[in-house]
């Protein structure tokens, strides 16, 4: 999957690692996409922010981290802080393409996840940051019965090829150090896949079906 059409592309997570879960193979099957990661929690990780800024240059991105509450409690964000947060992050405002997190995230549950996927549903349809495409993550764990799946289903559904999905196993293991029998390693999806929306209204009337906040 390589395409010779140049893009500016916002990928906006929660956590240093969820851009490479969730994405990863299409970030690295599209260098000649400009791509910036916006995520939102762990700047002062003295573990996962260097290794963030490492991945960012296997990927062939950029990048930048916030600190927001990622305590075990998940105590809830308000929405418009995590919104302000995702604006003062990104370089700029106007992208072609923004790749962000399932309103119901990707596995059961993190409210980190979906309440990315809230406030840049709401940028995007306020005009804070505009974009022709939005795409959502497109992930389901089946109430924990599995490990999360990209959907075949979904607008998107991208088998990775070996190549790019060994690539993207060694950003988890090699350089965010996750063991090869860790969470992260097992759950590396090899196919991945997003929900894609060109308007305000079909996005809208997705996530209105989709949505578990608060």
């Amino acid at each position: 999957m390589r395409s010779a059409i140049q893009k500016k592309v916002a990928v906006i997570v929660a956590h240093p690692d969820d851009e490479t879960l969730w994405a990863g193979g299409t970030l690295l099957s599209h260098p000649e996409w400009e791509c910036f990661v916006a995520c939102i929690c762990r700047a002062n990780d003295a573990d996962r922010a260097p290794r963030f800024a490492a991945v960012m240059q296997a990927l062939g991105a950029t990048g930048s981290m916030a600190d927001m509450d990622d305590g075990p409690e998940q105590t809830p964000l308000p929405i418009p802080a995590v919104a302000e947060q995702v604006l003062q992050l990104l370089p700029y405002t106007q992208f072609d393409l923004i790749i962000t997190h399932n309103i119901a995230g990707e596995y059961t549950r993190h409210r980190r996840h979906e309440e990315v996927s809230e406030a840049v549903f709401q940028l995007w349809e306020q005009q804070q940051l505009s974009s022709p495409e939005l795409w959502y993550f497109a992930y389901d764990d089946d109430s924990r019965s599995h490990f999360p799946l990209a959907d075949p289903t979904a607008d998107i559904y991208l088998p990775l090829s070996p190549d790019i999905y060994q690539q993207k196993k060694n950003i988890i293991t090699d350089i965010y150090g996750f063991s090869h029998d860790s969470w992260e390693a097992k759950i590396t999806p090899s196919a991945e896949a997003f929900r894609t929306f060109s308007t305000v209204a079909e996005a809208a009337q997705w996530l209105n079906r989709n949505r578990i906040l608060p």
